[in-house]
């Protein structure tokens, strides 16, 4: 009896060093060529000669290349399963010279396509326009694609452009006044999908701007607490604060930043110099799209 249960014992472990111990599951590549003999190259990796195997390959794709003297290069992205798979080239004779000589056969020298993008703007207000432009090299075209809130939020595509002869595109981008404000990205692919390059700007407008004081009526020497929403994606505000006397031209109080629920606020402590009478305080997004307004009095309170 013991030895029996000792014996499901051991198989247990050996069922159990069995699930946790299996390898990753990686692709061979069984390769040869037309001559024969030519290098192998996998992701610019040297590799051996023709005919060959290469194992313990991480599944997906990869550049495959051959090269051999007199002979053109042969290069190709080949997809690789978790299994064994097949692949032949058949070489061609490099122009100039003769099948079999010394000369050196140089690989075919791919050069990728490149872009680039910029905006005019950074910050754009409601009705502006922005101007997007480049550079587009090895590409007949690029195309723009822009993220951002409401119409934009799964991407719109915009438009293919061309570049001119020195390689650098342009387009306006005027979407008028019922765009929402926020966070834009714009992606520019080349014709091919190859590559591609993003920049981001933001949008500030189509909001209010409020302010309310903590209380109406101040003694001189007290605080009040102004605060307000901001909905127009400024990331601050700038208050000012006008009165009776030398607060008659406005006092800046500042600029105070929205918080991500797009409120904002701030205490400010009057003094006992300040003359009584009635107080208008003025809120505006920064850049000034939208303005708001409330009153107080200084002076006055029981």
């Amino acid at each position: 009896m013991i030895r029996e249960i000792l014996i499901l014992i051991f198989i247990s472990i050996l069922l159990a060093g069995c699930l946790t111990s299996q390898p990753a599951e990686t692709g061979t590549l069984q390769v040869t060529s037309s001559p024969s003999g030519a290098e192998i190259y996998l992701d610019n990796q040297y590799r051996g000669s023709t005919p060959g195997t290469i194992s313990g390959i991480e599944p997906g794709n990869h550049t495959l290349e051959f090269r051999s003297k007199g002979y053109r290069s042969w290069k190709a992205v080949v997809s690789v399963p978790s299994a064994t798979s097949n692949y032949f080239a058949a070489l061609t004779v490099q122009p100039g010279s003769e099948q079999g000589t010394d000369i050196t056969s140089r690989a075919t020298i791919v050069i990728p396509p490149a872009v680039t993008v910029q905006v005019s703007r950074d910050q754009m207000i409601v009705g502006d326009l922005n101007i997007f432009s480049g550079t587009a090299t090895d590409t007949s075209s690029v195309t723009l694609t822009l993220f951002g809130p409401g119409y934009y939020a799964n991407g719109i595509l915009l438009d293919q452009v061309k570049p001119g002869a020195d390689t650098i595109w342009t387009y306006t981008w005027n979407p008028g006044t019922k765009i929402q404000s926020g966070t834009y990205t714009l992606i520019v692919n080349d014709a091919g999908n190859i590559v591609s390059d993003r920049t981001s700007f933001t949008v500030v407008g189509n909001g209010v701007v409020s302010v309310t004081p903590s209380s109406y009526a101040i003694a001189k020497g007290d605080s009040v607490v102004l605060s307000g929403r901001c909905t127009t994606g400024a990331p601050s505000v700038r208050v000012v604060l006008t009165g009776p006397e030398r607060f008659a031209g406005g006092i800046d109080l500042g600029s105070f930043p929205v918080s991500a629920d797009q409120t904002w606020s701030f205490r400010y402590r009057t003094d006992l110099s300040m003359p009584a009478g009635i107080y208008s305080v003025y809120v505006s997004d920064v850049p000034q799209t939208t303005t708001g307004s409330s009153q107080f009095t200084i002076g006055f309170a029981s």
